[in-house]
């Protein structure tokens, strides 16, 4: 039974930094899945793809709201992927949820289809980041 959890959220200032975790179990390897998104959901907004991981080879992929601020990664042995958030702003502020590919993967899920939250089989159940000072 896969699962992913994320924690980290909380309430950080104009500037400051926070890193999100997403705990995944159930995939007995990255070979059982090929890529592991970060999406978040403000409110009265549409959920919106922030960054992706490909499990293959560790390439990563991020909206333009969010270039050279955040960075995304993980850690095999923890099975964990990480959302390392810099300079935030008050339009960061969001739930934030991470989603697991298991379908897809590939060339065109890569350039075309990573940030749109239909083509994901799995979700965390998301953690808040409200940034104000």
């Amino acid at each position: 039974q896969v699962q992913l959890v994320e924690s980290g959220g909380g309430l950080v200032q104009p500037e400051g930094s926070l890193r999100l975790s997403c705990a995944t179990s159930g995939f007995s390897s990255e070979s059982d899945y090929y890529a592991i998104g970060w999406f978040r959901q403000a409110p009265g907004k549409e959920r919106e793809g922030v960054a992706c991981i490909s499990a293959e080879d560790g390439s990563s992929y991020y909206a333009d709201s969010v270039k050279g601020r955040f960075t995304v990664s993980r850690d095999s042995v923890k099975n964990t992927v990480y959302l390392q958030m810099s300079s935030l702003k008050a339009e960061d502020t969001a739930v934030y949820y991470c989603a697991g590919d298991t379908t897809y993967g590939g060339r065109i899920f890569f350039t075309q289809m990573w940030n749109d939250p239909q083509w994901y089989d799995y979700w965390g159940q998301g953690t808040q980041v409200t940034v104000s000072s």
